[in-house]
């Protein structure tokens, strides 16, 4: 159910700051704005996830199904400014109702991976169906690209984890945290979940990186934006190479959203940071750096940039740091780039049509400088740190199709299909690892509902292949395996996690080793 805005609305845009989908108009920047009563939730866009309601001063903002008789007015007052506005780029889409049939009320169900498409999947089969529904994660915590892929500067984003935990308590929900799907030694592999569930939903992402496919890309000091952004989000095993000191400029390859998070990451004052849940090991590293200079090469134009408006706005408002946009060479010979950063000053440089040519080592063996060509014309950087930031892509699970062109699981409206293009009765894939890395929470939202549909379809059809097996047997199965955590665990680490914090002034200090996270679940168990 959607957020509504109500008449207490005093439109200060603190929402509009905070909403992770723009699904808030009108907006400062556009017309309409500072004349109209209130702001505006477009319920089509709305992913739920309460940052609006959490930053509104005035608590004006709430879900449509706790509004009170007096108040629900305005979900069509919010609703009605999307109709035919053309003002608004996010438009109107009349909400279709589907019809629901009735299913056999004793269907078991897992969810591989707790990210927003997991998470999405998990609230539509308890809202559609009397599915029992089992989360698997390979990590101890849930929660995927949300706690490990958001900004640690970003907190407001992560307000969607609120409305997956209280799924995640549900009495028709368990938890299966710490267990892997593959076919490592403890893994339970594709065909024992096929063997124990009447459906298994595969919402795995996609973990690994693209490459550049250009000369030095694996010298020490050349990483990926999916590793660093592991690294500092205290993903457990994740190692950014990151030089240990002096470390005066980052050379950036890509210019999304991604790219952008890293930038900021590395230019922000270690005092801003330590205000945040970014991983320990990143902010004690940051403290005995030097980040002077980070520049983000873009291959085409400015007006071809994949970061959002909000992203780059992020980056504009920093303090202390300037921000360069370039794509002529002759202004690039100007920015001393092909020499050490200036420690007297801190700045973003966007050099657009770019392309890099090929890395090169210093004389320890480490990146040294990056050839890059710009406008056609031939010019060096000098860097101590090369990111590549050119997206993500899926890994293979054994014992699942792979399409190793696309990264992608293959898929039919989200329906597993085999070699022969058939449907694999009862296996979906949704989200980046059925329709490749793009789109947000929001779109990871609108393709999980369609997954769970397809699922409907196929349970009302008939066209499922029915399982024999007890929930018992499964946590027998697990048992056997790994040491799982459940929700009582991950609400243990959590409250863990917070109390370190809390005693070094931070909102929480994020575990970064499994046997640690284990630990602490394990004595909630006890």
């Amino acid at each position: 159910m959607a957020h509504v805005i109500t008449q207490s609305c005093c439109s200060d845009a603190s929402c509009v700051a905070v909403c992770p989908v723009n699904c808030i108009h009108p907006t400062p920047e556009e017309r309409g704005f500072g004349t109209s009563d209130i702001l505006h939730i477009d319920p089509v866009a709305c992913i739920d996830c309460g940052a609006c309601a959490d930053a509104c001063p005035v608590d004006a903002i709430y879900p449509a199904d706790r509004l009170g008789e007096r108040d629900r007015v305005f979900i069509e007052v919010n609703a009605s400014f999307y109709k035919d506005n053309p003002d608004i780029a996010s438009g109107w889409s009349n909400v279709v109702y589907p019809k629901i049939p009735r299913l056999e009320s004793d269907l078991r169900v897992a969810v591989v991976g707790t990210g927003p498409s997991g998470g999405y999947a998990l609230q539509t089969l308890i809202g559609r169906t009397d599915a029992k529904v089992t989360m698997i994660d390979r990590l101890p915590t849930p929660g995927g690209l949300v706690r490990a892929g958001v900004a640690p500067d970003h907190p407001g984003t992560k307000g969607v984890l609120k409305t997956f935990d209280l799924l995640y308590r549900h009495r028709r929900t368990t938890m299966v945290g710490g267990v892997d799907v593959g076919d490592g030694p403890s893994a339970l592999t594709v065909a024992e979940l096929a063997d124990h569930f009447d459906a298994v939903f595969y919402a795995i992402g996609a973990p690994a990186s693209k490459s550049l496919g250009v000369p030095g890309e694996e010298l020490p000091g050349s990483t990926s934006a999916t590793d660093l952004v592991a690294w500092y989000n205290a993903v457990p095993g994740a190692i950014g190479d990151v030089r240990v000191d002096g470390c005066s400029r980052a050379v950036i390859v890509g210019t999304g959203n991604v790219a952008l998070d890293v930038a900021r990451i590395l230019v922000s004052s270690p005092e801003e940071l330590a205000t945040t849940d970014i991983a320990d090991r990143a902010l004690n590293l940051l403290r005995r750096q030097n980040v002077h200079d980070v520049v983000l090469l873009g291959r085409r134009g400015p007006e071809h940039a994949a970061y959002t408006p909000a992203e780059y706005r992020a980056v504009e408002a920093m303090a202390g740091v300037e921000v360069i946009v370039c794509d002529d060479p002759a202004q690039i010979r100007g920015l001393g780039l092909d020499r050490p950063a200036d420690p007297s000053r801190r700045r973003i440089v966007f050099l657009f049509a770019s392309t890099v040519r090929q890395i090169l080592p210093d004389a320890s063996g480490r990146v040294g400088t990056v050839d890059v060509v710009t406008h056609g014309d031939d010019h060096s950087i000098v860097t101590d740190l090369v990111v590549r930031s050119v997206g993500y892509r899926g890994v293979e699970v054994p014992g699942l199709p792979f399409d190793e062109a696309t990264g992608t699981i293959p898929n039919d409206d989200c329906r597993i299909v085999d070699a022969d293009g058939a449907p694999i009765p009862g296996h979906y894939a949704l989200g980046w690892a059925a329709r490749g890395a793009r789109g947000g929470i929001g779109a990871n939202k609108a393709h999980a509902i369609g997954a769970v549909e397809a699922f409907i379809d196929d349970a009302a059809a008939g066209r499922l292949t029915r399982t024999s097996r007890t929930a018992a047997e499964f946590a027998a199965l697990v048992a056997g395996r790994t040491m799982p955590v459940d929700y009582a665990g991950v609400a243990a680490i959590d409250r863990a996690e917070r109390a370190r914090g809390r005693a070094a002034g931070r909102p929480r200090i994020k575990f970064t080793d499994i046997p640690e996270m284990v630990a602490a679940a394990t004595r909630a168990r006890r």
